[in-house]
């Protein structure tokens, strides 16, 4: 892994926007930044593997005010416009839960395929020109890049989650000037801030009129997967090609080596106890894991156990989907009529209960904001997230309990 150090100072004043988000280690290595000064500021690897931006060039006060308006560490505003508005999940039309009717691709995909299925069927509609998504980098196995999709084999060749830092932003400058259109899915801070450059930039939603996104538990650091692959007694040297989940559900983190031999381990062993502990500050801070700025949010429709992780045996995969706009359902409801997907209704009183990790995340967030706040961070800046009302669901003893931890690492230097 190559990590960029930087050891001189610029000879330009950096970024106030940057700067803040810097102080207080709230990137979300969306790559945003640089797309709205692509000459100017590059994502780079940085240590201990996150990407960050680099300044290369001063910026003007229109470029940094931008930055600010979009970064989605900096802050995000939510409006219900009419639809439900739930604590724990935010504005949302319909939930239901469903399957790729295409059996390999159900199995390739992390959970289900239904998020692979609304992007193939986007394509063979004509609805879209092409994708825009992550998939695994030709050069790092264990690392991400973003590539796009313009058939249904890609798309099914990209399936599967990836678990490793991405700035899918930072390159999307060369598709907005295009004369085509696009799907774009992201994490839910990526669309965050592809929504609020669209407030700004009118290219944005006619070249992109399609938003998708996940459940994001966080974004691990490059080293958490080469310690996957130290577990496994191997190195990135000596592997070809790493999948992080998928081959069934929940499947299994899988390296394939030079030598042609499998090495793998369980999806509980690899994001339960090795990934989870390389979590970026910013995610254990976020309001939104959720993805409410996307038309379409994808999730494991699983149950887990009183830890959150899901209970391990495994099946054929099931996606939740949270349908957040009218463009949304349609897109579900136009699946399912021509055939590529399966779905049911989902009922919301269930979904903390599948997804722990983030209902237990949002729960906790007002007392880690709190704790920020007293240690003199700078936080995120949330509108229309219910920050407050989540803490009530809580017991005052875990409210406390991560007031203290945020404090504890301020103090002990462990929120970077």
């Amino acid at each position: 892994m190559t990590l960029f150090n930087p050891t001189t100072k610029p000879a330009f004043s950096p970024s106030p926007a940057l700067k803040r988000v810097a102080r207080g280690n709230l990137c979300a290595g969306c790559g945003g930044c640089a797309l709205v000064a692509p000459t100017k500021i590059e994502m780079v690897l940085s240590p201990p593997g996150y990407l960050r931006p680099h300044q290369i060039e001063p910026l003007d006060p229109q470029e940094d005010a931008r930055i600010a308006r979009i970064c989605p560490g900096l802050g995000q505003d939510v409006d219900p416009d009419g639809r439900i508005d739930d604590v724990l999940w935010g504005p949302y039309i319909s939930m239901h839960t469903g399957f790729s009717t295409d059996p390999a691709l159900r199995h390739q995909a992390s959970s289900g395929g239904a998020l692979s299925g609304v992007l193939t069927h986007l394509l063979e509609s004509g609805k879209i020109d092409g994708v825009i998504q992550t998939g695994a980098s030709p050069q790092v196995p264990v690392a991400n890049a973003t590539v796009l999709s313009q058939t249904a084999a890609e798309v099914h060749h990209a399936a599967g989650s990836r678990y490793a830092p991405s700035a899918p932003l930072a390159g999307l400058e060369p598709y907005l000037d295009s004369s085509r259109q696009f799907a774009f899915v992201g994490k839910p801070c990526d669309v965050v801030a592809l929504r609020a450059l669209a407030k700004e930039d009118p290219r944005v939603n006619t070249r992109i009129p399609v938003m998708l996104a996940f459940f994001c538990a966080g974004v691990p650091s490059q080293t958490g997967a080469e310690k996957i692959l130290e577990n496994l007694g191997t190195d990135l040297a000596s592997t070809t090609s790493f999948r992080y989940r998928g081959q069934g559900w929940p499947g299994q983190a899988t390296a394939l080596l030079k030598d042609g031999s499998e090495r793998s381990m369980s999806y509980f062993d690899s994001w339960g106890g090795i990934l989870s502990k390389h979590v970026q500050l910013r995610c254990k801070v976020c309001a939104d894991g959720t993805g409410t700025a996307a038309d379409l949010v994808f999730a494991d429709a699983w149950h887990c156990d009183d830890k959150g992780y899901p209970l391990f045996e495994e099946r054929d995969g099931i996606s939740l989907i949270v349908a957040r706009t009218a463009n949304g359902t349609n897109m579900i409801s136009t699946a399912v009529r021509d055939g590529q997907l399966t779905v049911e209704p989902f009922d919301p009183s269930d979904l903390a209960a599948i997804q722990t990790g983030q209902s237990g995340r949002r729960r906790a967030l007002f007392a880690r904001l709190a704790g920020l706040r007293l240690l003199g961070r700078p936080v995120p800046r949330y509108r229309g997230l219910q920050i407050s009302a989540p803490a009530w669901q809580s017991t005052l003893k875990s409210n406390l309990k991560n007031f203290l931890g945020i404090i504890r690492r301020g103090l002990t230097g462990r929120l970077g």
